[in-house]
C-alpha cells in the first residue's frame, strides 16, 4: 500500500504523528510508538523545550556525550564535553591532550572576530555613478540603524564597516553591499540578517531619490543574507617540543617520527585526496565541542573547508614546522561561534557544557575549539605514521559487533582477549561469537550490518 501524502500535519500531536506514521509507513505496526516514546525526557518541562527547538518533532535522537580531560591551554587545564557518535574520537583527544600537556600545553590566540554579510542585488547604470552616491549615503546605514545596533554597540559590537563591490564580471548587472560587523558573545546571525535587510531598504529608497534618470534608478534586490564563510573570524593553536620529546611510540624514533609526521602533513597540503580525511579528521574534534556547547557545526564546516580551498586548492587546515631541533605543529581556522543566544540559555546539556568550560566567552571557546582540532588532527597522523589508524578504531568496533550480537558481559570478555592480537573484522567476530555459543547455523545470528 502507497503512503498517502498528509495536509495539516504540523498541527497534529506527538501521539497523533507517531500514529499516522506507524500506519502509513509501518504497515499499522505501532511497536514503533513504545520506542520513540522511550527516548522522551521524563521530565515534562525539559521535553517541552526539546520539542519547540524544531518543528514536527516526535522524540529525541541520542548522542554519546563524552569528556576529553587534561586539556592545557594557554597555561589553563580544561576538562572538554565532546558530543559525538564516532568511536575512538574523545579517546584519541583526551590521550593527546595528555601528550601535550607534559610539553607546555596548546598556545591559543584569536586573530580577529569580524563577521561578513552581504546586500547582494541588481542595478543596470553606470557603476561610477552608483560609487559616487554610495560615497554620500554611506553615514545613513551607520545613523537608521542606530536603534538596532545600541545593545551591541553596548556590547563592544555593531556595524564595523560598509562598502559597495562590483561583480558584473562575473554576472552581468550583479553588485554587493559587503558590510563587516562585530557581535561580540552572540553568533550574530539574526542582528545581522535583520541589518542587512534594512540596509537593502536604505539603498533602494536613495537610489530612488536620487538625480540619477529614470533608467538608472531601477534596483533588483535579489537577497540579503549573512556569510558563514568569515575568513576575518580566525583562531590559531599551535604546540612545540624538542624533537627528542616527541616519544610517542617505543617502536619509532623521535627524529624519525617527526619527519613522517612532516612529511603526512604535507602530503595533505599538496593532495586534496588525502586533505579531505585530514581535515575531517580535525572537524571529528571540533564539531563534538560546536555540538556539545549549542553551536552550528555545519557552519564552522562549511567556513573551514572554504578557507581550505583558499589558494584555489583544497589543502590542509594544519601545518608543520621542524628547525633547529624543534617540532611546531598548529592550525589556523576561521570558527564563529556565540556563548549567548539560541541554544545556550535553553539546553540544559549545553548549559553544563559551558559551565563545565568554566563559561567561556566567544573568543575563549574559540581557542579551545582550535585545540581540540589540532589535538584530534595530531592524533589521527601520530597513529597513520606509527600503528595505523584502525588499532584504535578496531577496539571500539569490536564493542559494537558485540552489542549486535548481543553478547553477555562473561563472553564479551572471552572474545576481546581473543582479539588481543588479531586484526578485528566483523565476519571473524561472529564467528567467534558462534564457537563460544554453539551456534553452528550463523544465518541465525543477529549479524547487524
Amino acid at each position: 500500500m502507497t503512503p498517502k501524502p498528509i495536509k495539516g500535519f504540523s498541527k497534529l500531536s506527538k501521539e497523533a504523528k507517531m500514529e499516522w506514521i506507524a500506519n502509513e509507513y509501518l504497515g499499522g505496526d505501532d511497536r514503533c510508538i513504545g520506542l520513540l516514546k522511550s527516548y522522551w525526557h521524563e521530565d515534562k518541562n525539559v521535553q517541552k523545550i526539546h520539542d519547540e527547538f524544531i518543528e514536527n518533532t516526535i522524540t529525541n535522537f541520542y548522542i554519546p556525550f563524552g569528556i576529553a580531560p587534561n586539556f592545557l591551554i594557554n597555561d589553563r587545564v580544561f576538562c572538554i564535553p565532546m558530543a559525538i557518535e564516532e568511536s575512538s574520537v574523545v579517546a584519541a583527544s583526551a590521550k593527546n591532550a595528555s601528550f601535550w600537556l607534559e610539553r607546555g600545553g596548546f598556545k591559543s590566540e584569536v586573530i580577529s572576530t569580524t563577521k561578513i554579510g552581504h546586500v547582494h542585488f541588481a542595478w543596470y547604470g553606470d557603476f561610477k555613478k552608483l560609487k559616487a552616491l554610495f560615497k554620500q549615503i554611506k553615514p545613513k546605514f551607520f545613523q537608521e540603524t542606530e536603534k538596532m545596533t545600541a545593545n551591541m554597540r553596548a556590547r563592544g559590537g555593531g556595524i564595523l564597516d560598509i562598502d559597495i563591490v562590483n561583480k558584473t564580471d562575473l554576472e552581468p548587472n550583479y553588485y554587493q553591499l559587503v558590510a563587516k560587523f562585530e557581535t561580540c558573545e552572540a553568533m550574530g546571525a539574526n542582528f545581522i540578517n535583520s541589518l542587512l535587510e534594512k540596509f537593502s531598504k536604505i539603498l533602494e529608497r536613495e537610489i530612488q531619490e536620487s538625480n540619477f534618470t529614470e533608467e538608472d534608478k531601477r534596483v533588483v534586490i535579489i537577497m540579503c543574507i549573512l556569510s558563514n564563510y568569515t575568513p576575518e573570524c580566525l583562531v590559531k593553536c599551535e604546540v612545540s617540543c624538542p624533537i627528542e620529546e616527541l616519544n610517542v611510540d617505543p617502536s619509532i624514533d623521535p627524529n624519525e617520527f617527526a619527519k613522517k609526521f612532516e612529511q603526512a602533513i604535507h602530503v595533505a597540503n599538496i593532495e586534496p585526496y588525502r586533505a579531505t580525511t585530514h581535515n575531517k579528521g580535525i572537524f571529528n574534534g571540533i564539531d563534538a565541542v560546536v555540538i556539545a556547547t549549542g553551536n552550528d557545526f555545519r557552519a564552522i564546516e562549511a567556513c573551514g573547508h572554504t578557507y581550505a580551498s583558499k589558494s584555489g586548492q583544497y589543502r590542509s587546515l594544519t601545518h608543520v614546522d621542524i628547525k633547529d631541533g624543534q617540532f611546531k605543529f598548529w592550525i589556523e581556522i576561521p570558527i564563529a561561534v556565540g556563548t549567548i543566544g539560541g541554544l545556550t540559555a535553553l539546553h540544559p546539556m549545553v548549559k553544563f557544557s559551558h559551565q563545565l568550560l568554566g563559561n567561556p566567552n566567544a573568543q575563549d571557546l574559540m581557542k579551545i575549539m582550535a585545540a581540540v582540532g589540532l589535538a584530534q588532527n595530531f592524533g589521527a597522523v601520530r597513529s597513520l605514521v606509527t600503528t595505523g589508524i584502525q588499532k584504535g578504531h578496531m577496539k571500539m568496533h569490536l564493542l559494537n559487533i558485540l552489542n549486535q550480537l548481543g553478547a553477555t558481559e562473561e563472553e564479551r570478555e572471552k572474545i576481546k582477549f581473543h582479539f588481543r592480537d588479531k586484526v578485528v573484522s566483523h565476519r571473524d567476530v561472529v564467528d567467534e561469537f558462534c564457537k563460544l555459543r554453539g551456534i553452528k547455523n550463523k544465518s541465525k545470528v543477529n549479524q547487524g550490518s
